[in-house]
């Protein structure tokens, strides 16, 4: 559910892959195997990771290889939304540190390092974070505050006036509200569809008593950025940057905004994976970074402790509390993320793990791959063998393997070049023109541009024609039209006959899977014909007057 993005930063810190394999490689040759329990207490000064992560061999750390080598290959499932459309993996990215440094790292082709990458619901957990920060800071009183004081007071009853910060922050503030985990989130879509996002969740009625029942609603959260802003004078994003991002050394952000400019409070934040990770190192180290604590104590005790049963059918055991889902009984607390955005904190076995994917993600099993891999409190004795499955397992996922490919079309050479025209359709292409001969077949292509007082957007970007994805560069334009969000574009094409040629389109960062696009030509006219992972289809016509 895309909208405006606060700030777009080009990708000056794309990272060679061959370097990075030798990274891996290196990191994970040493290790060994040993069992034993494992309920972590840190006896040593922590380690910052405020200008970078340290790495460390998991045995090094009390972790076993071979059991994170599974976990790598548990995120190598590999899943197919939409009929036709190349299976990916259920992960793009897999990271877990322990004692304060990163033990694995993997990155599941073609997904690499440095790129942004949508957190979708972690957001709500960011807000969570600022809220309480707001709370330490004196800006807020108490998480019992009535939440009609920030807004104007229209169409009220008593049940929405008990409506306190904590009702917000635990989902459950009563107000009618459909958004199943589930499910098809109606009203969110509703309230993005609105022009007042804030008008639109306070004039909804109420279905129940403030705290009486659990209710998942992005509307919660937004309300929430909405008060920091009142608090602060700043949106979510800038205060942020001031209280949070800043001082945990995360620059590479982006955070779509409402029509007020509002941060979008229930999802829209954009970070790096290692970025993730030091959220969720902030509450592994109860609230404090580099000798100063950012967030209360007695927050981080409610995450961990949390209470509000979820009535998850799938989870019977989940839990939520300020904005965080739970395991009481596995001791793990995380920010979840549609489609297997995650930041998981183990505080007894001081682990941080995070996840980036295109697909659910089971958590009560991803949880117990992760606490299994830890086997002393103490580093163990170094086994090469399993340390070189874990490096040879990051280094296949992380290598794309080319799918099958047919023989080139002889309309290959009459197309290329020509450029297609649109009238305005629901995917906001102007104009498009393929070049599939010569050493770099490419796509140019114009959109229609949203605001009439700005030019029509023009970008281009590469084709894999043998198999393998084409990267562009970080753009906020997308093939769809799905403008206003960072995003790297990979592409491979093949002729499916000789009038049509399919586009298989993966958008690194989305954090959906890949969409299908056939191209159909005949004479001058050209269909394109859209295949979303969520089932729909868009057909536009165009044509060429060359």
């Amino acid at each position: 559910m895309p909208n405006s993005a606060q700030k777009v930063r080009p990708n000056d810190t794309r990272r060679d892959k061959l370097t990075y394999l030798a990274i891996a490689l290196g990191a994970f040759m040493f290790g060994a195997i040993c069992s034993g329990a494992a309920h972590v207490q840190v006896a040593t000064e922590p380690i910052w990771p405020t200008k970078g992560w340290q790495t460390s061999s998991p045995e090094e750390e009390g972790m076993d290889s071979m059991a994170l080598a599974e976990l790598v290959e548990f995120g190598a499932r590999r899943i197919l939304a939409s009929p036709g459309v190349t299976p990916s993996s259920m992960l793009d990215s897999l990271l877990v540190v322990r004692h304060g440094k990163i033990v694995a790292e993997a990155y599941y082709a073609p997904y690499a390092p440095d790129t942004p990458h949508t957190i979708n619901s972690c957001t709500k957990a960011v807000i969570s974070t600022l809220t309480a920060i707001a709370w330490k800071d004196g800006l807020l009183d108490s998480p019992s505050h009535r939440v009609l004081d920030f807004f104007d007071r229209r169409n009220l009853d008593d049940r929405k006036e008990a409506i306190t910060v904590q009702s917000l922050l635990d989902m459950t503030s009563g107000i009618a509200w459909t958004e199943p985990l589930d499910g098809r989130p109606d009203s969110a879509i509703e309230m993005e569809r609105s022009p007042d996002w804030v008008k639109f969740i306070l004039d909804r009625p109420m279905s129940s008593a403030p705290g009486d029942v659990f209710n998942y609603n992005s509307g919660n959260p937004h309300l929430l950025s909405a008060i920091i802003t009142k608090l602060t004078g700043m949106s979510a994003l800038e205060y942020a940057k001031a209280r949070l991002f800043g001082p945990l050394g995360i620059n590479d952000v982006s955070w779509q905004n409402d029509p007020q400019g509002i941060s979008n409070g229930g999802h829209g934040l954009y970070l790096q994976p290692r970025d993730m990770a030091k959220i969720g190192y902030l509450y592994l180290r109860n609230g404090a970074w580099e000798g100063k604590q950012l967030l209360p104590s007695a927050w981080i005790d409610k995450v961990t402790h949390a209470t509000v049963d979820m009535h998850a059918s799938w989870e019977p055991g989940l839990r939520y509390s300020n904005l965080f889902w739970a395991f009481p009984d596995k001791r793990v607390y995380m920010a979840v993320g549609y489609h297997g955005q995650v930041i998981m904190v183990f505080p007894d076995l001081d682990v941080v793990a995070v996840t980036t994917g295109r697909a659910y993600c089971p958590l009560s099993k991803l949880a117990d791959y992760i606490s299994s891999a830890v086997k002393s409190d103490t580093a163990l004795p170094a086994d090469a063998a399993s340390a070189k499955l874990l490096a040879n397992k990051i280094a296949d996922i992380s290598t794309e393997k080319p799918t099958e490919v047919g023989p080139t079309a002889k309309m290959a050479a009459i197309i290329s070049g020509k450029v297609y025209t649109f009238p305005p359709n629901e995917i906001n292409v102007k104009s498009l023109s393929l070049i599939l001969t010569g050493p770099q077949p490419h796509y140019d292509m114009e959109a229609y541009a949203r605001n009439a007082t700005k030019a029509d957007p023009r970008f281009t970007g590469p084709i894999g024609l043998d198999g393998l994805y084409r990267k562009g560069e970080l753009t906020d334009h997308g093939f769809a039209g799905r403008l206003g969000v960072p995003r790297v574009n990979a592409v491979k094409g093949t002729w499916q006959d000789d009038h049509a040629f399919v586009i298989d389109r993966l958008v690194l960062g989305l954090g959906e899977p890949a969409e299908r696009w056939t191209l159909t030509f005949d004479g001058e006219k050209l269909n394109v014909r859209g295949k979303f992972p969520d089932g729909l289809e868009i057909s536009v016509d165009g044509k060429t007057g060359e």
